[in-house]
């Protein structure tokens, strides 16, 4: 059973940084696909980034582009999020995944909170 646990968030003044991380566990990390949405207070959960299983392709939405960067390191089972330039319009819940064609597994969230 696939396991995501997320960490890394917190509050930031506008103009800073974080970096999300995403353990995952339960099966072979290598061979799926790695993202992130996130949910604001009060709106719909949207896409934020993905990433193939081997690294070469990112997706990004772009309200983020450029700022936000998506990686992974298959050998630690580890995605991440870089975040610069934040805005208080990224304050929400940022939940990992794991995608399997259509299908996918998700974490339990963690608060990144922008104040202005």
């Amino acid at each position: 059973q696939v396991q995501l646990v997320e960490s890394g968030g917190g509050l930031v003044q506008a103009g800073g940084s974080l970096r999300l991380s995403c353990a995952a566990s339960g099966r072979t990390f290598s061979r799926y696909e790695m993202g992130w949405f996130r949910q604001a207070p009060g709106k719909e959960r949207e896409f934020v980034a993905e990433i193939t299983w081997n690294g070469f392709t990112t997706y990004a939405t772009d309200s983020v582009k450029g700022r936000f960067t998506i990686s992974r390191d298959n050998a630690k089972n580890t995605a991440y999020l870089q975040m610069n330039s934040l805005k208080p319009e990224d304050t929400a819940v940022y939940y990992c995944y794991q995608r399997e064609g259509s299908l996918r597994n998700w974490g339990q969230g963690t608060q990144v909170t922008v104040s202005s």
